[in-house]
């Protein structure tokens, strides 16, 4: 595991140092470190791994009435544009909170592809103070473990349902499928499929929840062969859009339940000479920097990701001190931002 915060009293690498390290200007590496969006993906990978493997550490703001303590996050993933902005979102909260980060990738997983318990074990031996989890999901024995060792911790957005009393941070995702869905109805469509993602997944049921909701509310039924329940990835979703347009009566209208889904369908369209909105128009969710980087830039529903993380860092400073929130589930409000990827269908 990598470590990007050190103790407080162990001097780290410089900023500069991070930058000549990954090879770019120490401003590029400043984005990087505060989560500003206008980096290049692979540019952000090469600062994030730099970070980690020097144990850069932002110095945490002096507060003489709290000792300043240490926590761990832990994230799926070094590599993705999420786990920058849950990066920015955590360190930012942590500086106010006077509390140094240490940040760990998942990296170790058994058949079911599943995070091993070894990593936990360093938790407890490094001594954190709490944990945030950004990861789809834990085994019942490692939610055992962390009561065992009684070790406060939150999730943020996990993929499936945590068990009773697990505190977790997470988006209003009926609230953005009912976005998505009625700004497609809005615009004359009526032919509206959905990519949901995972069956047995939280976001992906609410999200499909939602656009269900919308349709009876407009009082059109939703068609089965138009529901589509895939994996994550652009491949996965390349292959159902492949089958939606195959259909006898296509969509002219696709909700795919995360960004890397839409373009997805981007590509499905490309391979046939189609494109969007002409033929199909696309609405993602998430509203991760590629979304603007796609052509046509992706209408999506927001996701706060960053605040999703500060709140769940404050969440995990009030459990930490002994006080329990009231609801185990926050849920932070989802906008539609509305791009060139959706038009009027055609005639």
């Amino acid at each position: 595991m990598g470590r990007t915060a050190r103790s407080s009293t162990t001097a780290g690498p410089t900023l500069a140092v991070v930058a000549r390290e990954a090879g770019v200007s120490v401003p590029t590496a400043s984005k990087v470190v505060n989560g500003r969006e206008d980096v290049a993906p692979e540019t952000r990978r090469r600062v994030t791994e730099a970070l980690v493997r020097l144990g850069y550490v932002r110095r945490p703001r002096f507060d003489a009435a709290r000792t300043p303590g240490m926590v761990d996050l832990v994230v799926r993933s070094l590599a993705s544009s999420w786990s920058g902005a849950v990066l920015h979102g955590v360190e930012e909260a942590a500086h106010d909170a006077g509390l140094d980060v240490v940040v760990s990738a998942a990296l170790s997983r058994n058949r079911a592809g599943r995070p091993e318990r070894g990593w936990l074990d360093k938790l407890s031996a490094r001594g954190s103070a709490g944990v945030l989890f950004d990861l789809p999901e834990l085994t019942e024995a490692q939610y055992t473990w962390l009561e065992q060792h009684r070790i406060p911790f939150v999730m943020i957005d996990p993929l499936l349902e945590p068990p009773p009393g697990v505190v977790s941070v997470g988006a209003a995702n009926w609230q953005g499928g009912v976005m998505a869905t009625e700004h497609l109805l809005s615009l004359g469509h009526e032919r509206i499929a959905v990519l949901a993602g995972p069956r047995r997944t939280l976001c992906g049921g609410a999200r499909l929840a939602g656009y269900r909701s919308a349709l009876a509310s407009a009082g059109l039924p939703h068609r089965p062969e138009y529901i589509r329940h895939t994996g994550p990835d652009e491949a996965a979703a390349r292959r159902q859009a492949r089958e939606l347009l195959d259909l006898p009566q296509p969509p002219t209208a696709v909700f795919a339940c995360s960004d890397r889904m839409a373009l997805g369908v981007y590509e499905a369209l490309a391979e046939r000479g189609l494109r969007v909105p002409d033929d199909l128009s696309v609405v993602g969710f998430d509203d991760l920097p590629e979304a603007r980087w796609a052509s046509p830039a992706l209408t999506t529903v927001r996701q706060p990701v960053s605040e999703m993380a500060a709140t769940a860092l404050r969440l995990l400073v009030r459990l930490m001190d002994g006080d329990r929130p009231e609801s185990t589930r926050t849920e932070l409000s989802t906008r539609l931002i509305a791009r060139e990827s959706t038009a009027a269908p055609r005639d």
